[in-house]
């Protein structure tokens, strides 16, 4: 009995050691971050209705996360007036993001 709680101690010690250094060594890693990425732009052309406007723009946000120094852009390659309110909406909404028209995409990039 006395070995069986001998292994477990040494099993718990090394769990929880290894743990600690696993911490350490994230945080270590950690301090720096991700540098931000200047001049990036994610762009995302909307034409028509966009029905997928809102869906594409959640998944642009969540790479955005991932990418620091991000911009947003949705291109108006003609949207309908109800699509480009939303859209307008969902520009003003997020941070980094820009409703622009293809004729000023290219100023843009």
């Amino acid at each position: 009995m006395l070995l069986l709680q001998d292994g477990v101690l040494a099993f718990l010690s090394a769990v929880g050691l290894t743990t600690i250094v696993w911490a350490l060594a994230g945080a270590a890693l950690r301090i720096g971050g991700r540098p931000a990425i200047p001049g990036l732009l994610l762009v995302l052309p909307l034409k028509g209705e966009a029905l997928a406007m809102e869906a594409d723009v959640r998944e642009l946000r969540r790479v955005q996360g991932s990418l620091p120094g991000a911009k947003i852009l949705l291109a108006d390659c003609g949207l309908t007036p109800d699509a480009q309110a939303l859209a307008q909406y969902l520009a003003d909404r997020e941070k980094n993001a820009a409703l622009v028209s293809a004729g000023d995409l290219a100023a843009e990039i």
